[in-house]
């Protein structure tokens, strides 16, 4: 059955870009009969996700209407045309209305399904240096503001479309509804200037756990209990055996991703992201099903394997063939409310071993395993924390000698004022703590903790006024 092609292109990209793209998909399935390359606006600083949103389903509408666009059509999306593909799905074909959404296979190419540390570099001088030469210096402000990592974007339009608000809530990803696929490399950008941006397990621009579209998400809360939360997991508007096929390539980088035929840097693997973009493009229902551990096991973990020094020396032939490239982390966006639902801006997350075991561990997790937290520039009680899950598993573990293999977090908040405390202990930075994850992974504090996954954790806690806040005294009648 003959069948068009969309492919939409990320911040600062155009559709030529995707030229090579193009012609792969028309080699591989010549039922094709037309690829469309879209182009939008990215670097203007008055044009948001939403906008882009908007005019895709005019051009779509207008299209469709006149025939030279046919239903169902497939959407090839990379970087940031992942959040334009959602917010336009979420938009304008939620709950009921998704049976009639034009798109049935939605391909997300390294997808900043959750954001990009670029972003914010992006608004620095290096990217207005980078980007903004012919620009007058602009960047595309509000897109990369919902581009930061654990924007308030983000956790919204998840809300729209992974996690329920409501028990009626449909997902928009399902049979009936749309297969989104998400395939990302884990390998950095090498030479020149792009450098600067690489972290392990990223791409050069996009983080393989922010990429991955099969999110968690808990609230703990310490408002009833005080010192001890109780953890509510985040209902998904899908059926929680429903898995989005996800693949992690060892041998792509954020650009090469969209390119099957390149194959820099050299690997006896470049063949890979022909064979997922193959499977994607003509799977049926029954196919989609099964791709999810088909993936994991052929690609995912396969990927994982490289962590060993040897076998990424073998497998790229080369000197700069680093195993860290290829370690698997866990992406967790935080944010901290009191039990009235205002923001608290102003509070510090500590991460500690057993009690009665050295600072050996708790030293080395900080150091080594929390590889990065990023406080959101415009609401600090957005934080997103990266958290290295091979260093957790072969380091930290490893330095605790005897007993409970655990990690806790507390979460500790200074007073805003002499009226009003935190937690029921009034004392100058009262906190709670929680048990965070543990080695065995066994228990429902690891459960939530997926690898190369992002996860959502909202942290709610007392406020507490003091005592001549308010209080009674009897009248005297006499």
């Amino acid at each position: 059955m003959s069948r068009q092609v969309v492919i939409i292109h990320g911040w600062s990209d155009h559709g030529n870009s995707f030229q090579p793209l193009a012609s792969f998909v028309n080699a591989l399935d010549r039922e094709t009969r037309n690829i469309w390359l879209a182009d939008y606006i990215s670097l203007e600083d008055d044009v948001r996700v939403e906008d882009v949103a908007k005019r895709l389903q005019a051009v779509f509408e207008e299209l469709l209407q006149n025939g030279t666009l046919e239903r169902p059509f497939d959407l090839i999306v990379h970087s940031t045309g992942g959040l334009v593909a959602r917010e336009w799905i979420t938009t304008y074909y939620s709950g009921d209305k998704i049976s009639e959404c034009p798109v049935k296979r939605l391909i997300m190419l390294a997808p900043a399904n959750f954001g990009s540390k670029l972003a914010t570099m992006g608004q620095s001088l290096i990217g207005r240096v980078l980007k903004g030469w012919n620009n007058w210096f602009k960047t595309g402000k509000l897109m990369l503001d919902d581009l930061e990592l654990g924007s308030l974007y983000q956790w919204q339009l998840a809300e729209r479309d992974i996690f329920k608000k409501h028990p009626d809530d449909i997902s928009p990803y399902g049979q009936n509804g749309v297969w989104p696929f998400v395939i990302v490399g884990s390998h950095p950008y090498l030479g020149h200037l792009r450098e600067i941006v690489n972290e392990n397990g990223c791409d050069g621009t996009v983080r393989v756990a922010a990429a991955n579209l099969n999110a968690k998400g808990t609230t703990l809360n310490f408002a009833t209990k005080d010192e001890q939360p109780i953890a509510s997991e985040w209902e998904t508007r899908h059926d929680p055996a429903f898995q989005i096929p996800f693949a992690v390539l060892a041998d792509r980088t954020h650009s090469s991703i969209t390119n099957p035929q390149a194959t820099e840097p050299s690997s006896p693997r470049h063949d890979e992201l022909a064979a997922v973009l193959g499977e994607a493009l003509s799977c049926d229902w029954d196919t989609y099903e099964k791709l999810a551990q088909q993936w994991k096991d052929q690609y995912t973990e396969k990927t994982a394997l490289l962590c060993n020094q040897d076998m990424a020396a073998f497998l790229f032939s080369r000197q700069d063939a680093n195993s860290d490239y290829f370690h698997q982390f866990f992406m967790i966006n935080v944010h901290v409310t009191d039990d009235h639902g205002r923001d608290i801006p102003d509070y510090f997350l500590e991460f500690y071993g057993p009690e009665d075991e050295d600072d050996d561990a708790t030293i080395y997790f900080h150091q080594e395993v929390l590889t990065h937290v990023h406080i959101n520039q415009y609401n600090p009680a957005y934080r997103t924390l990266y958290i290295n899950r091979n260093k957790l598993m072969d380091g930290y573990y490893q330095r605790i000698k005897d007993g409970d293999k655990s990690l806790k977090m507390s979460i500790s908040v200074k007073p805003p004022g002499s009226n009003i405390s935190y937690f029921s202990d009034h004392s100058q930075g009262a906190k709670g703590s929680f048990l965070f994850h543990t080695e065995t992974e066994t228990d429902i504090a690891s459960r939530w903790l997926n690898r190369n996954s992002t996860h959502f954790v909202r942290i709610i806690i007392p406020r507490c006024p003091e005592f001549d806040v308010c209080k009674l005294t009897a009248a005297n009648n006499s």
